[in-house]
């Protein structure tokens, strides 16, 4: 028999036939309310002026959603004004399982993602702020029984606390208890990688192989550059008790895809 809660892949169907097992019991896919908050946003398809950017975070969630077997729902950019996030981050609630809004989770007055979730209903804001870079000012909530997240700007911030976080939530909402572990390489480092004790590290890192052994190059750069991760295979970890990695120090890569 199938495990309860396993999650299955398409190449586990033969399997499953050949041992006699033609039905399982499965779970509708979640839908994923995304918003993406910012004056500064347009569309990737309009020209981009002085002081603009255009939308990232709408299409590699989306991206990330469907991998972890949601189903996105975009909203579209919504401008730094209160009332218009506040509709927009209740129509997101109404209509899906899960609602993900990326920017304006820090502390500036033109940050309005906080007081917005909190507003949304019980009990609200659970988390806000984790000890991991980069996604500081990440937020983590609940309203009317479905949870709300606040994801940092930043693509890269976005992209990383969406694998460690939200990707999780979804399998729990799709009905998998016993989600598939990211694949993971050993590697050594080719530079060292300073960092801070109590805070824990995910740096973006390039792979090679050298002589029959992996090796996982930092590619080192602000979170709000998304060729960041373009160049990248995967993410080191510097654990939150160390004070940095040294140079040929052996290391897990966790792997944005398999092969």
């Amino acid at each position: 028999l199938v495990p309860a809660g396993r999650w299955l892949r398409p190449q586990d169907i033969g399997g499953l036939v050949a041992v006699g097992i033609t039905s399982v019991s499965v779970a509708p896919r979640p839908l994923v309310a995304l918003i993406a908050t910012g004056d500064e946003l347009v569309s990737p398809d309009m020209e981009v002026s002085p002081g603009q950017v255009r939308d990232i975070n709408t299409y590699t969630l989306s991206g990330l959603v469907r991998q972890a077997g949601g189903v996105p729902l975009p909203l579209g950019i919504v401008p730094d004004d209160r009332k218009a996030l506040r509709e927009a981050a209740s129509e997101g609630l109404k209509k899906a399982d899960m609602l993900v809004i990326s920017a304006g989770s820090s502390v500036s007055t033109r940050d309005l993602t906080a007081e917005v979730i909190a507003s949304l209903g019980e009990p609200g804001i659970m988390v806000h702020g984790i000890a991991i870079r980069p996604g500081k000012p990440t937020i983590l909530a609940i309203a009317s029984g479905k949870p709300v997240v606040g994801l940092p700007g930043n693509p890269v911030s976005a992209m990383v606390v969406f694998n460690l976080l939200v990707k999780p939530a979804l399998y729990r909402l799709a009905g998998c208890t016993d989600p598939p572990a990211p694949p993971t390489v050993e590697a050594y480092l080719t530079k060292n990688i300073a960092s801070t004790a109590g805070r824990e590290d995910h740096i973006p890192v390039k792979l090679e192989e050298r002589d029959g052994a992996l090796w996982a190059t930092p590619i080192f750069g602000e979170s709000n550059l998304i060729t960041t991760m373009m160049k990248s295979d995967g993410t080191a970890l510097v654990p939150l008790d160390k004070l940095g990695l040294a140079e040929g120090q052996r290391v897990t890569v966790t792997l944005f895809r398999a092969g």
